[in-house]
């Protein structure tokens, strides 16, 4: 058990260096800010902020250069350039901390056109800095953390769907992995649950040191096919094979089944009674034909059962299947046959194409959850500030007017976070992308372009201030807030 956690326990050791170098923008934040409420940011600290994100680019960009390599690296190096990135990440948000004070201090400056209710919210956030620009950046740390997971989700997705292989044809059921034994109990199983289901069987060389190889000299398996080399059955398989029901069949003919244009008489049998002797195998020919297929990572050497025995070998049972031209398997009939198999060892597996991971949007929600949370932490638990409280009665009359001040105060605060957030997150996801991808094995893939989703970001970042801003009007009730001093109401 605890080996199956070591790989979220890493995960979250990871997350924690960025996360944890990226909470000192709070911290940058209420320092920057000026205790005046008519004070400015001083720019040094927004020139220092800026300079530390920068480095954390820096970093970040000197990872994806190493990490964009195809050739292979080892786990240490893999180790290395991902907490070079990650600890890039970190710098780059802290490093903006002090431009969410200064950010609140020019939409004041520029609110003077704007409805009361938001020139007023403006007002509010810039007077009291010290509170809501620590606010400001949790709200930037939040979205940029959820951006740019959603870019690198988003990216490996691609990757993963560009190097995804099929193990069998769309909708076919596939129960393998058995002992001879089991054979029987796998097929009665799904007989039992799918009746009148036909179940067509690949058939293996029982004896494991005994050699034998099919090949036709005008065919050249390509790659990315689900079968290696050849498969032997009967005509149900053959037909599984093409996905046509119509496919003619000799027990006597190899059939290759591929949809390159080449004409095929004959094929070879190589074959051995020990290939863990130096003697020389036996070859012998036999007719074969040439068959197209559906699927072209069904290509393969079909070889009749009948000719494996005739050479002397004993099959025993590989892989049972249920042809999705005959019948196409759900989900939920999947589930019954593994019950059926509960006792037995024995794999089940339903090809339902490439199926996306989508657990990542868990934790891209609550980062956005949390943003939205820190936008709302502006208001600090009270309805209105007793300034701005007697300039809308006086003005509007309405007590409506609390709601929409509210409302602008959180969707401002989490319009300047969201914005400097999704400035960070972007590039952070398109290059924290690339040391995350690097070749650590010969087998490994090669990389696929990446997709970056501009329009969801930009969606994300429509949407987080407007759903702020809703949150905060419905939060605020259609009066003044009754711990409003009886001194800030005479003043009034």
């Amino acid at each position: 058990m605890l080996l199956d956690l070591a790989p979220y326990v890493l995960m979250a050791a990871f997350l924690m260096i960025p996360l944890g170098i990226a909470s000192a923008a709070v911290t940058a934040a209420a320092l920057s800010a000026p205790r005046d409420r008519h004070g400015r940011v001083r720019r040094v600290h927004v020139a220092g902020g800026l300079i530390v994100s920068l480095a954390g680019v820096l970093l970040m960009v000197i990872s994806a250069l190493s990490g964009r390599d195809d050739s292979r690296h080892g786990a240490i190096e893999w180790f290395g350039m991902v907490l070079l990135a990650f600890a890039g990440a970190g710098l780059l948000v802290s490093g903006l901390g002090p431009s969410g004070s200064w950010l609140l201090e020019m939409l004041a400056r520029f609110a003077g056109r704007l409805p009361l209710p938001v020139r007023l919210a403006a007002r509010d956030l810039a007077g009291r800095r010290v509170s809501t620009a620590p606010a400001v950046a949790v709200v930037t740390i939040a979205t940029a953390f959820g951006v740019a997971l959603t870019v690198v989700a988003v990216g490996m997705t691609g990757q993963s769907r560009a190097h995804y292989l099929s193990q069998a044809r769309p909708g076919t059921l596939l129960v393998h992995h058995f002992s001879a034994a089991d054979a029987g109990t796998a097929r009665e199983a799904i007989q039992r649950e799918l009746p009148g289901a036909p179940v067509a069987q690949i058939e293996r060389v029982s004896d494991e040191f005994r050699y034998l190889h099919v090949h036709a000299k005008e065919y050249d398996q390509p790659d990315g096919v689900v079968y290696w080399r050849h498969v032997i059955g009967d005509e149900k398989v053959l037909r599984y094979l093409t996905g046509d029901q119509a496919t003619p069949y000799d027990e006597n003919t190899v059939v290759v089944v591929t949809n390159a244009g080449v004409k095929i008489e004959s094929a070879e049998i190589d074959y051995a009674e020990d290939k863990r002797d130096d003697d020389p195998s036996t070859v012998r020919t036999v007719p074969a034909r040439t068959a197209r297929t559906v699927d072209p990572k069904m290509q393969a050497i079909f070889v009749p059962a009948k000719i494996v025995r005739d050479l002397g070998y004993r099959l025993e049972p590989d892989e049972l299947i249920v042809d999705p031209t005959l019948r196409r398997v759900s989900p939920e009939e999947q589930e019954r046959v593994e019950g059926r198999l509960s006792g037995v060892t024995a794999d089940t597996y339903v090809e339902r194409g490439f199926q996306p991971s989508m657990g990542w949007t868990a934790v891209a929600v609550a980062a956005f959850l949390v943003a939205v949370g820190g936008a709302l932490a502006t208001g600090r638990g009270r309805t209105v500030s007793p300034r701005p409280a007697g300039v809308l009665r006086r003005v509007t009359g309405g007590p409506s007017a609390f709601r929409w001040f509210a409302a602008s105060r959180t969707g401002l605060s989490a319009l300047c976070g969201t914005a400097l957030g999704a400035v960070a997150g972007t590039p952070i996801g398109m290059l924290v992308i690339w040391p995350l991808t690097m070749r650590t094995s010969w087998d490994t893939p090669e990389r696929s372009p990446f997709e970056t989703p501009w329009a969801l970001v930009a969606a994300m970042a429509a949407a987080l201030p407007l759903l702020a801003a809703v949150l905060g009007g419905l939060l605020t009730p259609e009066r003044e807030n009754p711990r409003v001093s009886p001194a800030g109401r005479a003043r009034r």
